[in-house]
């Protein structure tokens, strides 16, 4: 068995290598990721072989700029996309859907995924791609409401690279866009044990207000750091459930206001709901602390292995 999947930043990656851990020794993989994303290079290539397609629009980013840039994925998806592989999975984001739908034309097997934070409407992605895809992949039951003809699997997270501990420390992540407006409110804070991870966001000002911290940009290895959490408080994404599910982490959610063209707050009322999680809507560093003490009194859930059951349906076929 030949499996392409698209790993296309932030959570989509994730949904990349949740399905590799379970794929891994089993079948040949080859990962198409966004155009000089070196993180997520650095995630799938243990598992397999790595191309590069340009990414049309990130989280931020127009509508208008996902129309001009499409064409140059296009015409790279042509040569990236091999004939001679068996499935496609689309873990989601438009930088899945050139590729995707090149992949269809040459014959390959389409499994579409539908985001794990999606509840009150598809995303975008997986919308477009309805029409190409053998299944549409949904994480949850809920989402059958947006997806009538898609098939629940359960949610696709990371197995644990590291042992769950308590270190004692708060994890603080914005994901791979950052989230100033959370990273400002902590900073605010007396607290003393913090691990701050900034992605794009400068994190000069936060090393120099607290040197006491621990603060990058980026770290591959960054499945030690939710190992090690007493609490994680994270964007709204994939990492809250990698933090519950994987790791078994007390995690708060806070949205980001930045994120204009992505999900909204009904979407992440459902899944703090699924997961226990506290989310925090007012971001102010009193708020902050309230969340943290809360989210400690919390019982965490369990829910199946999705991505595995995805993998043992692939290797059926």
């Amino acid at each position: 068995m030949r499996v392409l999947i698209t790993a296309s930043g932030g959570g989509h990656t994730g949904y990349a290598v949740s399905l590799a851990q379970r794929l891994y020794g089993r079948a040949e993989l080859l990962f198409i990721i966004s155009s000089g994303d070196s993180w997520t290079r650095s995630k799938v290539e243990r598992y397999g072989e790595v191309v590069e397609v340009p990414k049309p629009r990130g989280p931020r980013d127009s509508f208008i700029k996902l129309l001009l840039h499409i064409p140059r994925a296009f015409f790279k998806s042509i040569g990236s996309v091999p004939k001679d592989f068996d499935v496609f999975i689309s873990s989601g984001s438009n930088h899945s859907v050139p590729p995707a739908i090149v992949a269809w034309l040459k014959g390959l097997r389409i499994y579409n995924i539908e985001s794990s934070v999606r509840f009150t409407r598809p995303s975008l992605s997986a919308r477009w791609l309805r029409p190409f895809s053998y299944v549409t992949v949904l994480q949850w039951e809920e989402q059958k409401k947006i997806h009538s003809s898609g098939k629940v699997y359960g949610p696709l997270y990371e197995l644990p690279e590291y042992e769950p501990i308590n270190k004692g420390y708060i994890l603080v992540t914005g994901g791979t866009y950052g989230h100033r407006l959370l990273f400002d409110a902590v900073s605010k804070l007396e607290l003393d044990n913090v691990v701050l991870q900034t992605g794009r966001v400068d994190p000069e000002p936060y090393v120099k207000n607290h040197p006491e911290w621990i603060i990058f940009r980026f770290d591959p290895d960054f499945s030690k750091w939710l190992a090690g959490a007493e609490v994680v408080i994270t964007h709204f994404g994939k990492t809250a459930i990698d933090s519950v599910l994987s790791y078994r982490k007390p995690t708060i959610i806070v949205l980001n206001p930045e994120w204009r063209y992505t999900v909204g707050e009904k979407d992440a009322e459902i899944l703090a709901k699924k997961l226990n999680a506290v989310l925090l809507k007012q971001i102010t560093p009193s708020n902050i602390i309230q969340a943290i003490e809360e989210v400690k009194k919390r019982k965490l859930p369990t829910y199946p292995d999705g991505a595995m059951k995805l993998a043992d349906e692939i290797l059926k076929q």
